[in-house]
């Protein structure tokens, strides 16, 4: 859905141009923008300088021919041209109070964009299978989560998944350090060559195994251990990564393994085999020295790489584009990856793989940056409890889940983030999540109280809304400044939902949400709500109704809740 107030300009500009019989074979395309100086109006348009060729006339004479045409509109209270031939307009109250109707009309569905046609996947998190997920996997959970729900109300078809690597050489490793420190706790000769893996949790899970099952694995064969324990500790870090992004509020439409395309088909040939077999088809596989190489110079890599090696096994690569070529198959138009910034270098041969498989520009890889955890101004590097790395979970235990994702997902991806857990956990407006989530709250108890005075005193904020708000509110009484801005500011909701979605860029629902709860709170501060001027008492209350659903709709699209009491 495109924002009603764009709209109107957009068929009043184009009403104008027909109007004013300019020598022009057909009615331009009105493109318009937001102008960098809010005292230039509310929209500005270029359409005038884009018409001047095909007109030949001067773009001023072409956009004061227009602007003639729309002094009277009902919708806009001034036009002007500027510089060499920019129309700036500002809408009128009547206008502008339009959104108020919107937004308290489609509640959950306002901002929502019409469906674009286009299915996509978006792999996310996608953490080793090995131990517990660091503050860094957490980024990447609020970071694809909000990018998925933004992109879905931008009108985007998206499936959420998770890819797991428990193929190779370090679940054996894996497997090989529980085991070991299994055998220790029952009392066996420690073998310190043997552990790969030397966090505390991998003490846990051989206890965990011992707990329930006894000694019974101590004079068993190797191989024999080693396949349970694989399985056994696989198993139990997966449950557990799964339970901490479900309490996060992250869930996956697909959970894909890389083990499965290792796994022969009914004729002997595994996905991987397969994938390398119709990329040799097409000439881009060849030979050198017993091992196979993709020829990803000729899709502007910077050298050629290896996918099965000399000794018959499969690299990395291989399986990430038998990995990619089952997700086109499965019917995505564009697949976008979130990976770490170690992995730059990754991209481009990637890219070249997409390529060759026949799905050109369908792979979009976001790039995320580190995270810092500061406490008292100073950098935090290992947990209290366990004297390691800092895990997700231990993050969201500290300063909640709302906190969490909010800071997560408040900076940039492509920039390093710091996260003050100082800042992150108190409750007061130097914590923008409180700050925001207070705005929404504070509308809630204005509600109730303009409910308390007429008697109403049932729970439900939505049916308070509708018993205090008159249905044919005078919505052009809300001329102060203060009423303006914010009615000016939810006009703008349709746009940072498109964009957010467009440039994959959720954060900047953050921003939008801290500017629109400013606005709310310098309203607050100026504008008496509940008075004893009903007509205007009402107008307001639609107002900060308004605000109410924008607030938690921008809250929702980055998985936060909206409290109605704080």
């Amino acid at each position: 859905m495109k924002a009603l107030v764009s709209t109107i300009v957009e068929e009043a500009l184009a009403a104008a141009i027909e109007a004013g019989e300019l020598p022009l074979e057909t009615v331009p395309a009105v493109e318009l923008e937001r102008p960098r100086d809010a005292s230039h109006g509310d929209w500005a348009s270029a359409v005038a300088l884009r018409s001047a060729k095909e007109a030949g006339m001067n773009p001023r004479a072409i956009a004061d021919v227009i602007v003639s045409h729309l002094s009277d509109h009902p919708d806009i209270e001034a036009v002007e041209v500027a510089g060499p031939g920019f129309i700036n307009l500002r809408l009128s109250v009547a206008a502008l109070a339009r959104i108020i109707e919107s937004a308290r009309g489609l509640k959950g569905d306002f901002g929502k964009g019409e469906p674009k046609g286009e299915y996509v996947q978006v792999e996310f998190v996608s953490a080793n299978p090995v131990g517990p997920m660091h503050v860094g996997h957490g980024r990447w959970a609020a970071l694809g989560d909000a990018l998925c729900l933004v992109m879905e109300h931008a009108g985007y078809r998206i499936q959420r998944e998770f890819y797991l690597n428990d193929e190779g050489n370090q679940m054996n490793l894996f497997a090989d350090s529980v085991a070991e420190r299994y055998l220790e706790l029952c009392g066996a000769e420690f073998d310190d060559s043997l552990i790969g893996y030397r966090g505390t949790y991998i003490i846990d899970i051989a206890q965990q195994i011992l707990d329930a099952e006894g000694r019974k694995w101590v004079d068993v064969d190797a191989d024999e251990r080693r396949a349970y324990f694989r399985q056994r500790s696989y198993d139990q870090v997966l449950n557990h990564v799964k339970a901490v992004l479900e309490r996060f509020g992250v869930r996956f439409d697909q959970w894909f393994s890389e083990h499965s395309m290792h796994v022969p088909d009914d004729e002997g040939k595994t996905e991987i085999q397969r994938s390398i077999d119709g990329l040799a088809e097409k000439g881009y596989i060849y030979d050198e020295e017993g091992a196979l190489w993709f020829k990803s110079e000729e899709f502007g890599d910077d050298k050629n790489r290896v996918l099965m090696k000399s000794d018959g096994s499969a690299t990395y690569f291989a399986a990430d584009i038998a990995y990619h070529e089952n997700k086109y198959k499965r019917g995505f138009d564009k697949v976008i990856n979130l990976w770490g910034a170690d992995h730059h270098g990754y991209i481009k041969r990637m890219e070249s793989a997409v390529a060759a498989l026949g799905y050109p520009g369908q792979l979009e890889v976001l790039l995320g940056q580190l995270v810092n955890l500061y406490r008292d101004g100073k950098l935090v590097r290992m947990s209290k409890r366990t004297g390691e790395m800092v895990t997700f979970e231990e993050l969201i235990d500290e300063v909640g889940v709302d906190a969490a994702r909010y800071h997560l997902v408040r900076t940039s991806s492509d920039q390093t983030l710091n996260f003050d857990i100082d800042q992150a956990k108190d409750q007061s407006s130097n914590n923008p999540v409180f700050y925001v989530q207070y705005a929404h709250a504070r509308i809630c108890s204005i509600l109730r109280k303009a409910a308390d005075a007429r008697g109403q005193d049932d729970a439900d904020i939505d049916a308070l809304a509708a018993a205090v708000i008159a249905e044919n509110s005078d919505l052009t009484l809300l001329t102060h400044d203060a009423e303006l801005a914010l009615m000016r500011k939810l006009s703008e909701f349709n746009e940072v939902v498109e964009r957010a979605a467009r440039d994959r860029a959720p954060f900047r629902l953050t921003h939008y949400a801290e500017e629109l709860a400013a606005l709310y709170h310098q309203f607050y501060q100026q504008c008496q709500v509940i008075s004893d001027d009903e007509a205007l008492s009402s107008a307001r209350l639609a107002l900060v109704d308004a605000v109410r659903h924008t607030l938690a709709n921008t809250l929702g699209l980055i998985g936060i809740t909206a409290p109605k009491k704080m």
